[in-house]
């Protein structure tokens, strides 16, 4: 009898972790969506001809489609179950997939940065809820370790292979999708066969698609400075992912699509391996070094564009990547903790939409900004936008102190 319970036992701990590595490849490989383009911006710039402000709509498209799914979708998993909603938010981004595959206008772009949007948005309030009641409620440490960082792996894994295959591969804008959708159809053949942690899932019927944030009144005060040190550390990604290829070729004259690949490669590795590395340092610190952080980050950036230093961007890269990963670690693991275990998913859904708008938006901006200034200048706005928010985190921080 002791044997066949310790069978039983290895079974189900075997088990629990090919779920556990399940979903994280979920979240990793619907987050590579995000960054597959970025190398290829540059090439659909030339090939389409259109306008660097374009560039940064087309970028910052995927937003709208992250807060559709995530304010009218993101508190479904907490009904339907985890697996009945990541399915169709894998479908979704193969669809995505496909209109990128066959794009052959501006239009198809906007469609499947939406289409790339909604499937991540749905995905990433999901799989963080899944991993965390995964890996242990207990444990939120190392749910939200292995959410962050398996996001930014799956953003570095396909910024570089996106690169690499436009540099020097044929059908640079179609191979990078034709790999893309192998992978989703392996990862959702996958999720189909993952344990489901919600007790019991309910149905379709009575289900309200109003928007729904819902973040508690009793958390709402304390959810600001994680949600504020979100929508910065997101900023600091979304500048490097979209304006990044960019700022390498029109400003240091780097016109390599590998570089630009291996240059965001480098930022979101980095973000993955200091998320790894610092999961013991408490939530909160991580939160506040990351803020600090923040201000040093920016200016070297616009330093090394003043002076048209390639290692200086390295170091700037290097020094953002830092400050991005101890503030969204530390912040969305302050949001699980303070998150009732009834509202999870909505308030892990409410914090990503101030992530993903803080990725998108800023972005926008500096493209409006450069059509009728230069790049600098709008860079120095960026800059100046990024101080602004970090020390009003570190003040809400500061006021709501627990």
């Amino acid at each position: 009898m002791a044997l066949l319970n310790l069978a039983s036992q290895r079974t189900t701990e075997r088990t629990g972790r090919a779920a556990v590595a399940a979903v994280a490849a979920m979240i990793g490989v619907a987050f590579a969506g995000s960054t597959l383009l970025t190398p290829l911006y540059v090439v659909y710039k030339d090939q389409f001809g259109f306008s660097q402000i374009t560039l940064t709509l087309v970028y910052g498209a995927y937003v709208l489609g992250n807060l559709l799914a995530l304010l009218f979708f993101g508190h479904l998993s907490d009904r339907l179950g985890r697996r009945r909603t990541t399915l169709p938010a894998m479908a979704i981004a193969i669809l995505s997939a496909l209109v990128f595959l066959f794009a052959d206008g501006v239009a198809w772009l906007y469609a499947g940065r939406i289409l790339s949007g909604v499937s991540i948005g749905i995905a990433t309030g999901t799989g963080t809820a899944w991993l965390a009641e995964l890996i242990g409620r207990k444990d939120k440490t190392l749910a939200t370790a292995t959410a962050t960082s398996v996001n930014f792996l799956g953003l570095a894994i396909s910024a570089l292979i996106a690169g690499i295959l436009a540099q020097y591969a044929p059908w640079p804008l179609q191979l990078p999708f034709i790999i893309y959708i192998v992978a989703l159809v392996v990862v959702t053949g996958l999720i189909c066969w993952t344990h489901e942690t919600v007790a019991h899932p309910r149905g379709f019927r009575g289900i309200s698609l109003r928007p729904n944030v819902s973040v508690p009144q009793e958390i709402r005060g304390e959810f600001i400075a994680p949600a504020v040190t979100g929508f910065g550390a997101m900023a600091l990604v979304g500048f490097f992912a979209a304006i990044g290829p960019t700022m390498l070729a029109q400003d240091l004259h780097v016109t390599n699509h590998a570089v630009a690949g291996a240059l965001f490669f480098q930022l979101a590795i980095i973000v993955a391996a200091t998320i790894l590395l610092t999961q013991s340092v408490p939530s909160r610190t991580a939160m506040l070094v990351g803020l600090g952080l923040m201000i040093p980050s920016v200016i070297l950036v616009v330093w090394a564009q003043v002076l048209a230093s390639m290692g200086l961007f390295i170091a700037a890269t290097a020094c953002c990547a830092v400050s991005a990963a101890l503030g969204y670690r530390g912040s969305l693991q302050v949001v699980n903790q303070i998150a009732p275990e009834q509202h999870r998913a909505s308030v892990v859904s409410s914090y990503f939409i101030c992530g993903f708008s803080g990725n998108a938006l800023p972005v926008i901006g500096i493209g409006a900004i450069s059509t009728m200034a230069s790049a600098v200048i709008a860079d120095m706005a960026f800059a100046a936008l990024i101080v602004v928010f970090a020390l009003a985190a570190l003040a809400m921080r500061v006021i709501y102190k627990k």
